[in-house]
């Protein structure tokens, strides 16, 4: 047995999240979002179990030694393939149904990722859900000051991924008329991977205001929630506002690509006319035109292989863990906008931050200002920081549990 994209530790626990049979693989998920496929089985899984991953063994496990607390949401779609699409204060999610179970729009259900939806709450939108989706949805304020622009310097960490990232951006817009005389077709797609928190949608945004490009960023739940039953039209409508953007040049980024643009079948057929209409699109790119579609996910296994071809997204970059070097960077530019103390532990946190992300990082820097302004002072000291980094690492203490 093998596992393939991912170092693997003694005894991971992982979920089965998809079977090919034909080609021998076993694509499976692990408790920290990060993903992987095995072959090489001797017995074949089904989607849903639970594997204990040994270097070169494979073990079936219990489905209660997998940690995936309940949810509740309001359903707002019911789809032919024993599956609905429900709303939840985080966003739009997919859920199972049952070969019994009935449950109808606008119900309030519990569900969680193994067994799917488990039972109905309520047979209406609980009221507090309501008002915390309403509250999420609301508009910011306007502000009286422009937010600083963002920089390739405001990107701490992953200096291979930027660089990769900056070369192809800057030959599709800077470098445009070259290609254009040489008869080189542009690039029209690139696809971010790599487990959450690491940075994926923060690049796009960096890219898009380096490159003076309008910017489209699209949520893929989101579009779900708003345009079903529309959304082709409304694709091809957000296609074409691209394309005419004032200056000529534009980027779309979907982030979670994977909850709208998954492996076609005749069941899903939301699923499948959505990703055709996106093929369609981007292969319809007018050569005088300067788009680019940027898409992140941490799922690279449930994309459509359609995505992957030649002429669509061209080139994927991958994001992995950040390293000791990387997290010292992330920590570094992090101070960029704050004011601080000279002498802070960068290299030290480094060290003890080992298996975390960017997102768990910045958490450092956020309760280091609550303990400073607590204080009432107006910098941020290296006594600040270590606090900081023990209550981040006590919030985060059961996320690591699950995986020993």
């Amino acid at each position: 047995m093998t596992i393939q994209d991912i170092a693997t530790l003694d005894g991971d626990l992982a979920q089965v999240t998809g079977v090919d049979d034909a080609e021998g693989k076993v694509y499976v998920r692990y408790q920290d979002g990060r993903s992987a496929i095995v072959t090489g089985m001797s017995v074949f899984p089904t989607r849903g179990d639970i594997l204990f991953l040994e270097y070169n063994r494979c073990h079936f496990a219990p489905p209660e030694t997998w940690i995936d607390p309940s949810r509740v949401g309001v359903v707002r779609l019911i789809r032919d393939d024993r599956t609905m699409v429900v709303e939840t204060t985080q966003g739009m999610e997919i859920v199972s149904i049952g070969p019994d179970d009935v449950y109808e729009r606008n119900q309030t259900v519990e569900f969680n990722a193994i067994r799917g939806a488990l039972r109905v709450v309520s047979e209406t939108p609980i009221e507090r859900l309501r008002d915390e989706i309403s509250d999420r949805d609301e508009p910011a304020p306007p502000t009286t000051a422009a937010p600083e622009p963002l920089t390739f310097e405001d990107f701490g960490g992953f200096r291979e991924v930027v660089a990769q990232a900056r070369e192809l951006i800057e030959s599709q817009f800077k470098y445009r008329k070259h290609l254009d005389r040489i008869g080189t077709r542009p690039l029209r797609g690139i696809l971010f991977t790599g487990p959450p928190g690491v940075g994926k949608t923060h690049l796009a945004r960096i890219i898009a205001q380096e490159t003076d490009a309008a910017f489209y960023p699209i949520d893929g739940p989101s579009l779900v929630s708003k345009w079903v039953g529309s959304s082709e039209r409304a694709l091809r409508d957000l296609f074409d506002r691209a394309q005419a953007s004032p200056n000529g040049r534009a980027i779309i980024f979907f982030d979670e690509i994977d909850t709208i643009a998954e492996r076609r079948t005749d069941t899903h057929e939301w699923s499948r006319k959505f990703v055709g209409q996106l093929l369609t699109l981007m292969d319809g790119f007018r050569r005088d035109g300067a788009v680019i579609v940027i898409a992140a996910t941490n799922r690279l296994e449930a994309l459509d292989p359609a995505l992957l071809r030649p002429g669509r997204f061209d080139r994927v970059i991958a994001f992995g863990a950040p390293s000791e070097s990387d997290r010292c960077d992330i920590l570094r530019v992090g101070a960029r906008r704050k004011r601080t103390a000279d002498d802070l532990p960068y290299n030290e946190l480094a060290v003890l931050t080992e298996g975390w992300s960017a997102a768990d990082l910045d958490l450092i820097w956020t309760e280091a200002g609550q303990v400073a302004s607590r204080d009432e002072r107006g910098r941020i000291s290296a006594e600040d920081m270590m606090i900081g980094y023990e209550r981040v690492l006590r919030r985060l203490a059961p996320r690591k549990e699950t995986r020993t």
